[in-house]
């Protein structure tokens, strides 16, 4: 036999279940109960040893299956002659045991699988239905065909113990053949059932006790109350103490039918033309047979669905524990990766506040050498173009947070983008132009830092990519939408590889003799500041031709003017009046470099300038001298910013009102929210420059002046 049509277990199988001589005892102690239900009771009331044969040939190796086959043939043999069987009975019995038991056994593989887990409801249908009931029905027809050759049979007796024949050995193979192969897989499912040990005996006694109860009183039918213990047992415990009880109800209610006693004794009989010679036991035994049907029917098919649904139901809890657990992880990671890429944003930006700070210190002294002038700015935009990767690759590790909208006004985005790329197209002789049609001119409600980036990835790329020729940016309204063009008339690209361009660290040019710097993270976070900002980038090009990037964002028009929301980067706020007195500053930073930094660039703004070296002296020194403003750096040893801040707060009179700008590494948007939340009154991330420290500073100032408070 080849594929599941074989008779044998593969070898490769494991071992598992009885012995091969133990199925030999107990098919031999099968046959003795035959025999002396056959002698006491003139009937055999069930016959089991069927079933003892086919748990051996599923469960057990070629070679041992064989063995005990060839054994249990020999027993039965020995057995018919000393009940004294006539010819050909004597042999043919033996035979067609054996044939029946083979034939179930292959079927069994076929339709039952390759594991033969009777838990399952599905492959124990087809267990009782496609393999036991065809083979014991083929089996009893010839052996009651050959018994009606020999002498005369009616039709009806003929049909009678066809059906006698069959619902006994059905049912021996039922209860037997199911108990031995779950006991032989019993490791797979013993801490499945919910019944404790104690739980489980109590439940068979109390099983015991009812069928007794039921089966040896003569006053009435009530054979209706095995069910519910049966059933309980069933719910309770696994499919192997089920068939257990199934084996124990056959071997009480046979017992009691068998002997006159019990409910089905009190059953009304019915003369059936053709069957007066058949004795009273053998019809109240098929009545017994339905009974006991009814409990095979009933308590298999149910035990082996509760069995199903607790092994679905733990493997479903440990399918949740361990989604917990990855979940659990995920989060510790995450907040692992968030602490690693905020230190990592302190840890860059503290030297990058220096060197471009410095360099724009120095670019500002008047008598400056034109050559040491252009070193400087040489200077400067190596550190932007750091700043801008840091930046950039902080952005890509961060992931996808929260739209943040608030009301901006399109052109002043716009206009700063354009201002920002404006050195390096004039470095390059590259005409930079914008064009902001009057549909794109107003106020929008939009996420500010997911713009401004975008569009200075857009423009950025184009002017780097382009060596002669025009950058030209054009903003417009589209059936509701904001599209903004950029077009190059640089190298161009493939729009084959156009898809590509938009995923991280992929260029258009990698090789090593490329001629354009970059590390491929630019038109990725386009592409996904443009999604989650709900619109869409895309691009047309030829190689040599240039390229039109054109993105679409559904920007709506703000419900307030928000001409007045400046961000720092954009460029400083309109300055009102210059006050007569300088504005009296406190510089807080544990960095000596960065205090110099902030200190040469307050002094060329006017400012007196005091310095502190933590958040102690800083709250000494706020206590003892009112200033105007307060720059407070975050990470700073004995007091950090944060508590110093608080302290300030708590201070008593007008100083604890005094504006505190945060200045810090901590770039983040959680370190904004944290800096806030301590009572600072807004956030300027390093490296500062001139332009937004000069902004946000005249933004608190003016905030914080006499007219400003009476107004507000």
């Amino acid at each position: 036999m080849h594929g599941r049509w074989r008779l044998f277990r593969h070898e490769g199988g494991l071992a598992s279940g009885p012995p091969a001589w133990a199925y030999v005892v107990l098919f031999s102690a099968c046959l003795l109960l035959g025999i002396w239900s056959a002698r006491t009771f003139g009937a055999v009331v069930i016959w089991p040893a069927n079933g003892v044969m086919l748990a051996a040939l599923l469960q057990l190796h070629r070679r041992k299956a064989v063995s005990v086959l060839a054994a249990c043939l020999t027993i039965n043999l020995l057995a018919n002659i000393v009940r004294g069987d006539p010819m050909p009975f004597l042999w043919l019995n033996a035979v067609l045991n054996l044939g029946q038991v083979c034939l179930a056994g292959l079927i069994a593989r076929r339709v039952g699988g390759a594991a033969l887990d009777l838990r399952q409801p599905r492959r124990l249908a087809n267990f009782a239905l496609l393999a036991v009931t065809p083979a014991v029905l083929l089996s009893a027809l010839l052996i009651v065909t050959v018994a009606a050759s020999l002498r005369p049979y009616s039709l009806t007796l003929y049909l009678f113990t066809v059906a006698r024949y069959s619902a006994m050995e059905i049912l021996g193979m039922l209860m037997v053949t199911p108990v031995l192969l779950l006991i032989a897989k019993s490791h797979r499912f013993r801490d499945s059932a919910p019944a404790s040990p104690a739980e489980t005996l109590g439940l068979m006694v109390l099983l015991m006790g009812v069928t007794a109860g039921v089966f040896f009183q003569p006053l009435a039918g009530i054979l209706f109350l095995v069910f519910p213990p049966l059933l309980l047992i069933a719910f309770r415990t696994s499919p192997v103490w089920v068939a257990r009880a199934v084996i124990l109800v056959a071997v009480v209610g046979g017992f009691s039918t068998a002997t006159g006693q019990g409910p089905i004794a009190l059953t009304r009989m019915v003369d059936i033309p053709g069957l007066e010679a058949v004795p009273l036991v053998i019809h109240r035994l098929n009545i017994f047979y339905l009974f006991l049907l009814a409990v095979v029917v009933t308590a298999l098919p149910v035990s082996t669905v509760m069995s199903a649904r607790r092994r679905l139901v733990a493997r479903l809890q440990a399918r949740t524990t361990a989604a917990q657990v990855a979940r659990r992880r995920a989060e510790e990671a995450d907040a692992v990766k968030t602490r690693f890429l905020a230190l990592m944003s302190h840890e860059m930006r503290t030297p990058l506040n220096s060197v471009t700070g410095y360099a724009e210190v120095l670019a500002r002294r008047p008598a400056m050498e034109a050559e040491a002038r252009v070193q400087l700015d040489q200077i400067q935009r190596s550190g932007e173009c750091l700043l801008m990767l840091v930046e950039d690759v902080l952005e890509v590790s961060r992931g996808d947070e929260s739209l943040d909208l608030q009301p901006l006004v399109l052109s002043t985005l716009l206009t700063a983008a354009v201002e920002t790329g404006r050195p390096a197209a004039a470095d390059k002789g590259v005409e930079l132009t914008l064009e902001i049609r009057p549909t794109a001119s107003g106020s929008v409600t939009g996420d500010r830092r997911r713009l401004r980036q975008t569009l200075n990835h857009l423009i950025g790329n184009a002017v780097k990519f382009t060596d002669r020729g025009t950058v030209r940016v054009v903003a417009d309204r589209i059936d509701g939408d904001v599209v903004i063009t950029v077009a190059d008339t640089g190298c161009g690209l493939d729009t084959a590889r156009a898809d590509a361009l938009f995923e991280v660290f992929v260029q258009g040019d990698d090789s090593i003799s490329r001629c354009h710097g970059g590390a491929g993270i630019g038109l990725a976070l386009v592409k996904r500041h443009a999604t989650i900002m709900g619109g869409a980038i895309s691009v047309a090009s030829r190689p040599g031709e240039g390229a039109i990037f054109t993105l679409r964002l559904p920007l709506p028009a703000a419900d307030t003017e928000a001409g007045e929301a400046i961000d720092p980067c954009e460029g400083p706020a309109a300055t009102g009046e210059t006050e007569a007195r300088a504005p009296r500053v406190l510089v807080v930073d544990d960095h000596p470099s960065n205090r110099e930094v902030a200190r040469l660039m307050l002094t060329a703004a006017g400012c007196e300038v005091v310095e502190a070296a933590d958040g102690d002296e800083a709250v000494d020194m706020a206590r003892a001298g009112l200033f105007d403003l307060i720059l407070m750096d975050v990470r700073m040893p004995r007091v950090d910013g944060l508590a110093a801040t608080r302290m300030i707060r708590n201070l008593p009179g007008a100083v604890a009102h005094t504006p505190i700008l945060a200045v810090t590494a901590d770039a983040m948007p959680a370190d904004a929210a944290r800096c806030l939340a301590a009572g600072m009154n807004a956030h300027l991330a390093k490296p500062i420059s001139h332009q937004a420290l000069y902004a946000a500073m005249d933004r608190l100032l003016t905030a914080s002046s006499p007219d400003a408070t009476a107004a507000a």
